[in-house]
Formats: structure tokens, C-alpha cells, sequence
């Protein structure tokens, strides 16, 4: 249709194309961000709302004291261990040193030296004997460590049964948010859809049509990206359902308009040809010969033929001859090519009755 349209109202449709692109933008801005806000509404989960608090808290309490015992019982640990490693390189030290003096002693065989064998031995007992306190300090350490972690693993185990029964219900309770901010957007989404449905069948062609595309492209958006990601599968059934109903609705409306083309294309052919004509738009009928087919039934017509002037599907005058010049030229054209006539019957002037004498 464009070839038939003036160059001005071309950029005038263009023009208008875009204002409906740029309305169609913010509707969609503006739609976004209420959408957006809609899970505001709801009261933000946490799962410490589904718990027992005290006997939670109770449990965290001993979770964290036990904690703080394993972390002071290791330290105690380390300190421990350090003791007893001293403890052992100082009997080791002592004990190498009264192997050498013994070898010595062997050798003189004095016997003034008995009396310091005695004490070199209970020094050397004395020793042991530290080491073995420092063993045990690192003994106590470690069994203290183990109860503290084990206590922690015990109370941990209990909050942690706490906790999952907590999470089911938060996750029932989620679910059951998402579906109620679901239906927001199903009860904002589905009057636009609504409306843009009705603009499309009645007002698509009016005088204000690019605002009429802008919402429909609006309600579109919203329907598709808004709504239809946060559709509830339930193992897929719903979505396949909402795309069973909403295919059978769109293929329904295209059954019921191409019958209602087919039943209104048939009554137009029975019109007679002059009326047939007259109800054709002028710019429609340009479009569709510029497409070479028929402007009466769209049928594909060899229009490049000279000796085709009616329609051979619907019996359309394609062609006739000016009634000043004889030129062949478009049944449909306003005025003759070749002589500028106007193809519309002249019309007629209403005699004027001869003046009466007085």
C-alpha cells in the first residue's frame, strides 16, 4: 500500500509508527516497575519465623558455647604440647648426659662417685616425671577439645532437625507467596490483555491508531515477559494448558475472521460492478493492482496483458476506455493518463426556470 501513498503522509506514517514505539516504551517502563514492586506487598520469610525461638535460640547458645570451648581448648592445646616437647628435650638433654657420665664412671670405677649417681638418677626421675605431667596436660587438653567438638557436632545435629522442618514450611509459605504475587500480576495483566484484544478489533484503524498499537505492544509485553515467566508449572501441566487455551483462542479468532473475509469477499462479488468499485478504497485498490492481483477478490491477474479488462475469477472491471480520449486506462484510476479527464460523471446543473415576466 505504500507505493500509493504521498510522499509527506509516507514520513507522516513513519512519524506516527514511531510515536506509537515510544508510547508503546514508556507504558512498558511504567508497566515494568509496578510489576516489579508487586512482591513489596508481601512480608519478606525468614526461617527463624517458622521455628520454635527459644528452644532455636537455646540450641544457637550451646552451639556457640561449644565453639568457643573447642577454640580454648585447642589453644590450651598448643601451649600443652609446647610444655611437653620442652619437657622431652630437656629429659632427653639429661639423659644423654648421665649415659656419657655412667661410661666414665665405668672407667675409673671410683667409688666416691656413688653418692652422685644417686642424685644424677632421681634428677633424671625428676625430669620423666615432668614429662609425663606435660603428657598429660596435653592429654586433658585434647579430651577436652574432643567433648567441646563433640558437644558443638551434638547441639548442631539438633538445631540442624530444627532448621529442616523450618525450611519446609518456609518453602510452603514461599510457594504460597509466589503464586498469590502471581495472581497481582495475572489480575494487572489480563484486563490490559483485555483491552488491548478490544482495541485491536475496533480500534486499530481509527484516527488514533498509534496510540491504539502502543498499548496493544504494552499488553503484549506485559503478558509475555511480565506474567508468562512466572507462570506455575506444577510439573508443566499449567503452562501447557495456558498454551493449549490461549493457541485455541488466537486460532479460533482467525477461523471465525478468515470465514467472515471468505462470507464478505463472496457477498462483494455478487454486488454489481460499478458498486463493487465505489465501495473499494481508492489507496486499497492502487495497493493491491500494484501487487498485480485482483482489488476485488486479491486473485493473482496478469495485468501486463492488453486484452485483459475484467477479472477472469470475479468479473471486476480491471480496465476501460476515457470517454473523451478512447485511451485504455485503470477502471479505478480518477483521470485519464493521456488526457487528464476526470473518470467521475460530470454532474449535472439544475436548470434555471426562465425569468416570469411581471
Amino acid at each position: 500500500m505504500s507505493k500509493s501513498l504521498r510522499l509527506s503522509e509516507k514520513w507522516f506514517r513513519r512519524g506516527l509508527w514511531l510515536v506509537a514505539l515510544v508510547f508503546a516504551g514508556f507504558l512498558i517502563g511504567l508497566g515494568g516497575t509496578i510489576v516489579g514492586d508487586l512482591p513489596k506487598v508481601e512480608t519478606p520469610l525468614r526461617v527463624d519465623d517458622f521455628l520454635d525461638r527459644a528452644a532455636a535460640d537455646k540450641l544457637r547458645a550451646q552451639v556457640k558455647d561449644a565453639r568457643q570451648a573447642e577454640q580454648e581448648a585447642q589453644t590450651a592445646l598448643e601451649q600443652a604440647q609446647l610444655q611437653r616437647s620442652k619437657a622431652r628435650s630437656e629429659s632427653q638433654v639429661e639423659r644423654e648426659t648421665f649415659s656419657n657420665w655412667l661410661a666414665a664412671r665405668s672407667v675409673t670405677q671410683r667409688a666416691e662417685h656413688d653418692p652422685e649417681v644417686l642424685a644424677r638418677t632421681q634428677a633424671l626421675d625428676t625430669l620423666k616425671q615432668a614429662e609425663r605431667t606435660t603428657q598429660q596436660a596435653v592429654e586433658a587438653q585434647q579430651q577436652a577439645a574432643l567433648d567441646a567438638r563433640q558437644a558443638a557436632a551434638a547441639a548442631q545435629a539438633r538445631l540442624g532437625q530444627l532448621e529442616a522442618a523450618g525450611y519446609e514450611k518456609l518453602n510452603a509459605e514461599r510457594r504460597k507467596v509466589e503464586l498469590r504475587v502471581f495472581l497481582y500480576r495475572l489480575a494487572l495483566t489480563l484486563p490490559l490483555l483485555a483491552i488491548a484484544g478490544w482495541l485491536f478489533v475496533k480500534k486499530r484503524k481509527g484516527t488514533w491508531w498509534p496510540f491504539v498499537w502502543g498499548f496493544i505492544w504494552f499488553a503484549l509485553f506485559a503478558f509475555f515477559v511480565e506474567l508468562v515467566p512466572y507462570l506455575p508449572s506444577y510439573g508443566g501441566y499449567v503452562r501447557y494448558v495456558v498454551g493449549i487455551a490461549i493457541t485455541a483462542l488466537v486460532g479460533r479468532y482467525a477461523i471465525v475472521a478468515l470465514n467472515r473475509y471468505l462470507e464478505r469477499q463472496k457477498q462483494a462479488e455478487s454486488l454489481p460492478d460499478p458498486q463493487r468499485r465505489k465501495e473499494l478504497g481508492y489507496d486499497v485498490a492502487l495497493a493491491r493492482l500494484a501487487k498485480s492481483v485482483c482489488p476485488g477478490c486479491e486473485r493473482p491477474v496478469d495485468l501486463k496483458n492488453d486484452k485483459i479488462d475484467f477479472c477472469p475469477h470475479c468479473g471486476i472491471g480491471l480496465f476501460d476506455h476515457c470517454g473523451h480520449c478512447s485511451t485504455r486506462k485503470s477502471a479505478f484510476a480518477r483521470f485519464c493518463h493521456a488526457c487528464g479527464t476526470s473518470s467521475q460523471p460530470a454532474a449535472t446543473a439544475p436548470a434555471i426556470p426562465p425569468a416570469t415576466s411581471a
